[in-house]
């Protein structure tokens, strides 16, 4: 399955400099991956306690801990859209001390978006290390609603009468899934834009919107309980997501050529030694692949995703070309909102 949304053009790209095992030039503090790691690691999760990314950052933690063979302690730092805690990752010594996870797209947004002031920061701030998730957006509607059949019924509504939907906020994955979906089939949305999944389910529910877009972690349980009905997973492929197999994917109803996901891996500050990069990566092979964290992660509906510095790194460019060119069609830019 092909799974680039838009093609990447021109120069070496964050792949090519992650391949090299840093995104800039220097080499770092850590002297080399040898007694690495010689102190607690601090893993820094840019959201508040009890969210998705916190939740499969603990569930990795005790795998990723034997694997590496030293202490990591999690530490929250919510706030700013989730720039308080990825401005510290980039901000940090690169000597390894100091990791975090990043969340696509949200991540990209933070930076693209020239209202918010941080044209300074970037993919090149930061060094790659792995996926770990990789969440499908979905589409979900209310079980009562006789309008849509399927996915095919819900976008042709769409065309002639305008849905209110919801999303987590503006910039969130689940907002650009709803722009990518307009933007190919001209399907017309107002979106509702709300804190939390949470929210967007009670409106949902409460019958005060059309639709919701989420990821399958966030609609599993629900579409199983019956109190949601999913018509799509935003899937470029007809592979069935493991946790909704009742439902199909966008390409397998016949509306290809659009895919979103969250993405959620570990990333370090610019110049991590690359033998640290390289020691980092595969035990977070090891402890990711682990079948027992698999299982656990299987049970929040998360679909794991492992990915090596390169590959990550191109996943994050890919992530990064999506953003921009919505973002700027669609949000920042003059037509936008």
């Amino acid at each position: 399955m092909n799974r680039r949304r838009f093609l990447r053009i021109g120069g070496l790209g964050l792949a090519g400099a992650a391949a090299g095992g840093g995104l800039l030039t220097g080499c770092g503090s850590a002297g080399g991956a040898g007694k690495y790691p010689e102190r607690p690691i601090q893993m820094i999760i840019a959201y508040a306690p009890g969210g998705g990314t916190d939740v499969g950052a603990r569930i990795l933690q005790p795998y990723l801990e034997e694997e590496l063979g030293g202490e990591i302690q999690i530490v929250n730092r919510p706030g700013g859209g989730g720039w308080a805690g990825w401005n510290e990752i980039a901000r940090a010594d690169p000597n390894g001390y100091t990791l975090g996870f990043i969340n696509s797209p949200n991540f990209m947004t933070g930076y693209l978006d020239p209202r918010l002031g941080r044209q300074d920061l970037g993919l090149d701030s930061f060094t790659p290390i792995a996926n770990q998730v990789t969440d499908y957006g979905a589409v979900a509607v209310h079980p009562d609603d006789d309008r849509f059949d399927d996915i095919g019924g819900f976008i042709r509504h769409a065309t002639e009468n305008p849905l209110v939907v919801t999303s987590t906020g503006v910039g969130s994955d689940d907002h650009f899934a709803s722009l990518a979906l307009s933007d190919r089939y001209e399907a017309r949305f107002d979106v509702l834009h709300n804190e939390g999944s949470s929210d967007s389910l009670s409106d949902l529910l409460g019958r005060n919107t059309d639709a919701v877009f989420a990821n399958v972690g966030e609609l599993m349980s629900h579409h199983q309980d019956g109190k949601v009905r999913v018509i799509a997973v935003m899937k470029d492929g007809e592979q069935r997501s493991p946790y909704l197999p009742d439902v199909p994917t966008l390409a397998e109803a016949g509306f290809g050529g659009v895919e979103s996901w969250s993405s959620r891996g570990i990333a370090g500050p610019a110049g991590l030694d690359p033998t640290v990069t390289e020691k980092l990566s595969a035990a977070c092979r090891r402890a990711i692949d682990n079948p027992e964290h698999i299982e656990q992660l299987g049970a929040q509906g998360l679909e794991v995703d492992y990915r090596a510095p390169e590959e990550y790194a191109e996943m994050l460019e890919e992530d990064d070309a999506f953003t921009r060119r919505l973002g700027e069609k669609y949000i920042w830019g003059p037509e936008g909102l």
